[in-house]
């Protein structure tokens, strides 16, 4: 495997990578992430999803992975919104390419994430993924506590319900 680099950047400054966002997550629908699309997500359609996203003034910091073949993982994290949760955030579309996975991208994007989230001053973050999947195992080895399940919480890839698994990490500041 290459070097990969990771580098945090604003909405503003990751605008300028949607169509590699777009692919990325075309990509990875496409290998049955479901991330909140179903089969058949075309790139142009991904690219304008990351453009809205990166529209949002919301202070969210994007944590993006590069490897010599270009952009290979990405990651949220999103303040909360309400008055009364400065202290929290989601992490939220974690995408690691196909070509990648298994290699180390994802523990060092989510590493980055909770570093970025310290920097923006928070200190606890959520997030769910798909039951049973590789990401459930990689946030249990990450530290974060497994909150419970929730049945049937969104479709799979091919539209058949799925659970997913609700997770927490309070960081040290």
């Amino acid at each position: 495997m290459s070097p990969v680099r990771f580098s945090r950047l604003t909405s503003s400054e990751a605008r300028a990578h949607a169509d590699d966002l777009g692919e990325l997550l075309a990509v990875c629908v496409a290998g049955g992430a479901s991330v909140s699309f179903l089969a058949g997500l075309e790139p142009d359609r991904a690219s304008q999803w990351w453009s809205g996203q990166l529209g949002a003034d919301d202070g969210r910091a994007l944590v993006l992975a590069h490897d010599e073949a270009g952009l290979c993982g990405v990651v949220q994290v999103i303040p909360a919104g309400p008055e009364n949760q400065p202290h929290r955030g989601d992490v939220a579309k974690m995408l690691v390419h196909p070509r990648v996975r298994r290699q180390g991208v994802g523990a060092g994007l989510l590493r980055e994430a909770e570093a970025a989230a310290r920097d923006m001053g928070l200190s606890l973050l959520v997030l769910d993924t798909v039951t049973g999947g590789d990401a459930e195992r990689l946030y249990a080895r990450g530290g974060w506590v497994r909150v419970g399940v929730i049945p049937d919480f969104a479709l799979s890839t091919d539209g058949r319900p799925e659970a997913t698994t609700v997770f927490y990490k309070a960081l040290a500041q």
